[in-house]
Formats: structure tokens, C-alpha cells, sequence
């Protein structure tokens, strides 16, 4: 008899309910029930999340999946890391804060003051992000937020909690704090006890395949019924790798909103050269990977509203020039500007570009991203001595037949594209595959 799971895949743009059906054949059907339009909040001077609107439209996505399939094994949910919801008792400390606010930068000084990156990076193997959730802590604990608090959630935590009233954490999202001790799988006391932190937020952190619980009554009347919430893989990127099944050493690229760059690793590697280079650690259920955060086609998206194009039109504009101009797309500047367009076209005219037309800079921006992921690719086989003779490519950016052109050209690779739901087919196999 075929099962079919739930899976809620929110990215920082958009969100989608996606059924999965496992066949008498052992593949798995994808049927998107619901897809709705994600992004950040002006607020007081802050970027924030409409929490709110992402249960309402998670609710909606339930309620339709329940209508075409009424019974639904399980269901479960992943989202961007580093985000989270502050608790007192059952009540949110509002606001949530967007990753992508500017309200760590004091915090980053002050934490950097106490114990210095190098030795976070010792602990943790994460790498320095102006929006790491101990830098989004500590600038909560300078402001006064965690006072009373009793219940930090990552986002994909709460909202599950949203649904099931039960507080659950989970490993993928944990190791996105830069808090987490991979060697003990544990809070790092030695961090908690320079920052002055409460390690309890942090504590009793589960794998994916734990069951969350059932709906609570008042859900369930939402939505036309009961199922059962478990733990996935609830980082997104963690899910995406999950949903690919390769192997150790096979250099992938998970490429949306962000671009994450990486491999498959049994182990952490924290060395002195990868922390120079700013590769992260990042958990996976029985692995880590070893990987590269890269702005991603958060500036296409951004120039595909300012400039009204869609993305085949941008392409088709980038493919009629010849600039040769690039620019680092890791900068901070790039994170939230006021005008994509304007931030980008800064950048060339610091490099010696003062005339460049909108094709010549949507080529730029294509470039500017495939040399990115050449050098990081680069970067891989210098910190471990594996040479990656390919380049696997998932997400929607998998689609920008431009884009995996030039990766070719700039990292003298092979390309392999796979335009696929990777994130959801991998929350969907944790859900069939329990082991």
C-alpha cells in the first residue's frame, strides 16, 4: 500500500506543502499542494518575520493536503537555519528577527571581545556570519530580550510547536548556531560560561525520526484532521543533501536563495586553514558536511523585482553582453540593500566599470557567482586533498542554464544539474526512511 508524507519546505522567499507518495517501485511522488510568497518585514528600523502569516499559510497547506489525501502518515517541517523564536513560557517574545538585520553588529564586537573567533571556530566548526544565531543571542542579551525567557525554538521548531503544542529541538538546525560542540553533540559550556548565556535554551536536542506529536485540538478543527508532526532534517540545506543520497567526497551545491557549497565528510574538520578560509561544519544526521555559505540568487531575485524582469528575461539579457566585470557577491553590502541594482553597480564602479548597461550587469552578477563557487570548489580540494572533478547543483538555481555554463568555464569542471525539489524529496525521505 503506498504511504504519503507531509513535508512544509519554507524558504526565505518562499514557502510550499508538498505530498509525498512512496510507490510500489521504491520512488517517491511529488505533488505540490500549496506554494505561497515568503520575505522579510520593515519594522521599527529592523527586518523581521511575519511569523503569523507563515502559520496561517502552513495551515492552508495542511488543509488542502488533508482534502487530497486524508491519510497522511506524517508530516514535517524545514526551514532556513540560525532564526529562532524566543519563549516565555507559552507566549513569543516578539519580534523575530530576520538574519538578515543589522542588529548583531555591536554584538559581534562584544562576543569577539570575550573569546575570539578562532576559538569559537575550535569548538564549533562554524564559520563567521554576521547572522549567527550566537551573535543574535548575545545582541538579545544586550538589549535585555532574554530576561524571563524561558524557551528559545529555532524557527522550524516553533512552528511546529504552532501545531503540536509539544517544544522539540533538533540537530541539523542546532549545528547552525555556532554554539554546538560537534565532538559531545552538546551546547558548548565553555561558550555559555565567558558570554554569560543560558545553556538550558539549548538543551535536550534530538535526531530527525523523533515524533514531535499530534495536532492539537484546535488545529486539527483548522484543518480537517489529525497528523502526526516528527523531526526531519529541519535546516533546509541539511534536507536538500539528504534528499540527493551521494555519497562522502562528492562536491555538491545546493543553490536558492543561498548557495552552499560543500561535501559530505564523516568528520569535523576545524583546522586553523579552514577557519582562515571560513569553511563551515555544518551536522547532518551521521555526517557533516563541509561547506561554504554564498549570497546565492538572493541579488537575482532582488534585481528581478527592482528591474521588472523575469529570471529567463535576465538571462537572455546577460547572454547579449560580453563584460568581463565581477565583484565579490560575499560582501555584506549585499545582504539587504536599499537597491540591488545600485549596490551592484557601486561594486563595479570600485573595480574601474563606470558605463555598464543592465545586461552587462546581470552577466556580471552570473560571473561574479560562478567564480564564486569555482574558487570555494578550489578552496575544498586545498583543505582536503580531494580533487572534484564535478559540481552537483540542486535547488531552483539548477535551472539557470547560463549560470552552470560559466561554473564550467570558471571551474573547469563538470556540471551536474538537477532541477529538483531537493530540500522537500529530502524532508520526505526522512519521513519514509525511519531507520
Amino acid at each position: 500500500m503506498a504511504r504519503t508524507v507531509l513535508a512544509i519546505d519554507l524558504g526565505a522567499s518562499s514557502g510550499r506543502a508538498i505530498l509525498g507518495t512512496e510507490l510500489p517501485s521504491g520512488e517517491i511522488s511529488l505533488t505540490e499542494v500549496h506554494r505561497f510568497p515568503n520575505g522579510y518585514l520593515k519594522q521599527d528600523g529592523h527586518l523581521v518575520w511575519d511569523v503569523e502569516m507563515l502559520v496561517a499559510e502552513i495551515l492552508k497547506g495542511i488543509r488542502l493536503a488533508l482534502e487530497r489525501c486524508p491519510d497522511i502518515e506524517s508530516m514535517s517541517i524545514d526551514t532556513w537555519g540560525v532564526d529562532y523564536v524566543l519563549l516565555k513560557g507559552d507566549e513569543p517574545v516578539m519580534p523575530v528577527y530576520c538574519y538578515r538585520d543589522e542588529r548583531t553588529k555591536p554584538a559581534i564586537e562584544a562576543v569577539h571581545s570575550i573569546i575570539p573567533f578562532s576559538r569559537l571556530y575550535a569548538i564549533t566548526g562554524i564559520q563567521f556570519q554576521s547572522f549567527n544565531t550566537i551573535y543574535q543571542v548575545y545582541a538579545d542579551k544586550m538589549a535585555g530580550r532574554l530576561e524571563g525567557v524561558t524557551d528559545l525554538l529555532m524557527l522550524p521548531e516553533y512552528l511546529m510547536y504552532r501545531l503540536t503544542g509539544k517544544k522539540v529541538k533538533e540537530w541539523t538546525n542546532a549545528g547552525t548556531t555556532g554554539l554546538f560542540d560537534p565532538r559531545t553533540g552538546k551546547p558548548s559550556s565553555e561558550i555559555f560560561d565567558v558570554l554569560g548565556l543560558p545553556i538550558g535554551l539549548f538543551d535536550n536536542v534530538k535526531k530527525q525520526g523523533t515524533v514531535v506529536g499530534d495536532f492539537t485540538p484546535e488545529v486539527a478543527a483548522k484543518v480537517g484532521g489529525n497528523i502526526k508532526v516528527v523531526l526531519c532534517p529541519t535546516h533546509d540545506t541539511a534536507a536538500a543533501i539528504d534528499g540527493l543520497d551521494i555519497g562522502n567526497d562528492v562536491a555538491y551545491l545546493s543553490s536558492g536563495t543561498w548557495s552552499l557549497l560543500g561535501v559530505k565528510r564523516p568528520t569535523s574538520l576545524t583546522t586553523p586553514e579552514s577557519g582562515e578560509a571560513n569553511y563551515s561544519n555544518e551536522f547532518g544526521k551521521d555526517y557533516f558536511r563541509l561547506q561554504k555559505n554564498i549570497m546565492g540568487t538572493w541579488i537575482l531575485q532582488c534585481l528581478s523585482k527592482e528591474m521588472g524582469l523575469s529570471f529567463p528575461a535576465m538571462i537572455e539579457a546577460a547572454r547579449s553582453s560580453s563584460f568581463p566585470g565581477f565583484f565579490d557577491v560575499n560582501e555584506d553590502r549585499f545582504l539587504a540593500p536599499a537597491s540591488m541594482k545600485a549596490t551592484v553597480l557601486a561594486a563595479l564602479k570600485e573595480q574601474g566599470y563606470d558605463s555598464v548597461s543592465d545586461a552587462d550587469l546581470l552577466l556580471s552578477v552570473h560571473r561574479s557567482l560562478a567564480r564564486c563557487y569555482a574558487t570555494s570548489l578550489h578552496g575544498l580540494t586545498a583543505l582536503t586533498g580531494v580533487p572534484y572533478p564535478t559540481l552537483t547543483i540542486v535547488g531552483g538555481g539548477a535551472k539557470n542554464a547560463l549560470l552552470n555554463e560559466l561554473v564550467t568555464e570558471e571551474a573547469g569542471i563538470e556540471v551536474i544539474p538537477l532541477p529538483i525539489e531537493a530540500t522537500a524529496l529530502g524532508n520526505i525521505k526522512s519521513q519514509l526512511r525511519k531507520e
